[in-house]
């Protein structure tokens, strides 16, 4: 009987020859009939593979072999064998599709200049630190908006982004701005959308920024909903969602009744397949499985 596990990863490290690190990616995990989205560009790589465990970890050790993916650090989670419906691995210009690959500074130790790393326990030292001189830690989300709608850190500054692109436009609004002078915690789910989002806002001129080491993910193994962390994480697998304990809060609601909800799906709309939260029973109904705004009529 096979065990599956789902494992994330990422790395930045520059890379001469993203083509051809594609190549020996793809021909790896099909040999070891993996599935999962695996995205290569010059400034590294970023990974999240399912299927047997025993193949993910000759999968993990082959990769470690290569010089620049040595430490990679891997996050771990429960899955079903069927969590992803093909493998795909591509090369582009950024690993993480902020909009901005000519600012950002790689060498072989990660990203240069970006916030600096707390690991969980950490995190909680910070906080406590600053709250005893009577400074406020600013937690500030560095995924798209509609995944905040699940789960976050307790009183986060939820950006309105739909892209991670959008988070350009976002820091340069001039809305954080009161910010800049602040101790500001960038998270997400794994770490690597922070590595960026990090650098971008200091770059910017915000003078104390940290990141959370692992993401939300090491965060809640190390923690699990005894923390500062409410509700469930999104994951963008056939999941979709995951909790850290049975005592996880679901801080969603539904769009049509109001009931507290973590579950996501496609309004039943063709033309329109919006993904929303919605409680079991109107997401049972093709007549309530529909967006409030268009799609009701």
């Amino acid at each position: 009987m096979s065990l599956n596990k789902i494992v994330l990863f990422y790395g930045f490290t520059p890379l001469n020859d993203p083509a051809a690190i594609k190549l020996w990616q793809r021909a790896l995990c099909e040999k070891l009939s993996l599935k999962g989205r695996i995205i290569i560009s010059k400034d590294g790589i970023n990974a999240t593979v399912g299927g047997d465990i025993k193949d993910l970890k000759q999968y993990l050790k082959t990769t470690r072999e290569y010089t620049g993916f040595r430490n990679l650090d891997i996050k771990w989670s429960d899955g079903t064998g069927e969590d992803f419906p093909r493998l795909s691995v591509k090369a582009r210009e950024e690993i993480v599709s902020f909009g901005a690959p000519g600012e950002l500074k790689i060498d072989e130790n990660g990203v240069v200049g970006g916030g600096t790393h707390l690991k969980p326990e950490e995190l909680h030292e910070l906080v406590a630190e600053k709250g005893a001189h009577g400074e406020e830690v600013v937690f500030f989300d560095g995924r798209n908006a509609f995944e905040a709608q699940i789960g976050k850190f307790k009183d986060a500054i939820v950006p309105d982004v739909a892209t991670t692109a959008d988070f350009i436009n976002e820091l340069d609004s001039g809305k954080y701005d009161d910010l800049k002078d602040k101790p500001v915690v960038t998270y997400c789910t794994g770490g690597v959308r922070c590595e960026v989002l990090s650098s971008l806002m200091v770059n910017r001129g915000f003078k104390e920024v940290y990141q959370m080491d692992g993401g939300i993910v090491r965060y809640g193994e190390t923690f699990k909903d005894k923390g500062l962390w409410e509700g469930s994480l999104y994951v963008f697998d056939k999941r979709m969602h995951m909790e850290f304990s049975d005592e996880a809060k679901e801080i969603g609601h539904c769009i049509r009744c109001n009931k507290p909800s973590n579950k996501f799906e496609n309004c039943s709309n063709l033309s329109c397949r919006n993904l929303n939260l919605y409680c079991v029973g109107c997401a049972s109904n093709p007549e309530t499985l529909l967006c409030l705004q268009g799609c009701t009529d």
